[in-house]
């Protein structure tokens, strides 16, 4: 799949781009440091299967948070929301992605949602698999049937950099586990959780998947039903309420898309019906959310309408 460029939409993307430096890329995850803050790319992938750009697209990126919708839907699908959601819950929590006050204050133990790092740290030790191996292979197979690409892999230097530096995360599964939320050794959950951050890809790739969301998790590409409907909804509804961390609710109504923002600087944005958007632009504002690509994706909002409310 070719993406043609498109000059509206480079437009929109230099327009956004004057954004980047109110930003800063990541730096408390060494690897993520080395990103060029002025980067920002589009791709937009429709159900029909054509694809318009701007930027440098082909610009690999980690998933990062991304990856929580992706590991949420893995596990729905094996364990059914019962049993998923008698682990973590599935409301927002107005604090950042990397804070620990809630498990001792509401619901001990028990993470408040799946986008949130406590949360996804539950899902990701819900993998199938005998060895940590077989648990990250199985989650590949899967990004790779979303993204109709046998190619995608994950950044060892990254998943190193992140395994090294996520001693918040640590305190939280030991925390977890003390009251049986969290199973399994946490270095284990540790190792799979960074290299399923550590997933990477390029614009096109998450266009691609956010088209399969669009489409109640039908493939536009091999008409496989790759999620089933009712997980895909669970997944967008939370895209919705927790996706942009604790600036969800301003996203909702400035823009009015579900999407699911990464500290890398990767969004993925869906039109349900219509279309999947891919960005990267890895300069943050204070929420971890990439400055330009929430810009970009509020200016093409309001040029194609775009909000679902």
């Amino acid at each position: 799949m070719v993406c043609r460029h498109n000059d509206e939409l480079e437009a929109l993307v230099r327009e956004a781009k004057k954004m980047t430096g109110r930003g800063k890329v990541a730096d408390y995850i060494p690897a993520l440091a080395e990103a060029d803050e002025n980067d920002l790319s589009v791709a937009i992938y429709y159900t029909e299967n054509t694809c318009l750009s701007a930027g440098d697209i082909e610009k690999t990126f980690t998933l990062q948070s991304i990856s929580k919708v992706l590991s949420l839907a893995l596990v729905l699908m094996d364990y059914g929301k019962d049993r998923v959601f008698s682990y973590v819950g599935q409301e927002p929590t107005g604090d950042p992605f990397n804070s620990i006050i809630k498990l001792e204050t509401v619901n001990p133990s028990k993470p408040l949602n799946p986008m949130i790092n406590a949360g996804a740290l539950v899902v990701t030790s819900l993998i199938k698999g005998k060895s940590a191996k077989d648990r990250l292979d199985y989650l590949l197979a899967f990004i790779r049937r979303l993204a109709n690409n046998e190619k995608i892999t994950y950044c060892q230097n990254v998943a190193e950099s992140e395994y090294k530096t996520s001693m918040i995360n640590r305190a939280m599964c030991y925390y977890m586990k003390q009251y049986e939320i969290l199973h399994g050794d946490v270095e284990s959950v540790m190792d799979l959780y960074t290299k399923q951050c550590a997933i990477e890809m390029n614009s096109l790739d998450l266009a691609k998947i956010g088209c399969v969301f669009a489409l109640n998790g039908k493939h536009p590409e091999t008409g496989e039903q790759v999620i089933p409907k009712d997980v895909a909804r669970i997944c967008k509804t939370f895209m919705v309420t927790c996706g942009m961390y604790n600036a969800s609710g301003e996203f909702a109504i400035k823009i009015g898309v579900p999407a699911k923002s990464g500290v890398s600087g990767g969004i993925m944005g869906i039109s349900p019906y219509d279309f999947g958007i891919g960005i990267f632009g890895p300069a943050l504002d204070e929420k971890g959310n990439s400055i330009a690509g929430v810009k970009l994706l509020e200016l093409m909002s309001e040029t194609y309408r775009l909000s679902i409310f």
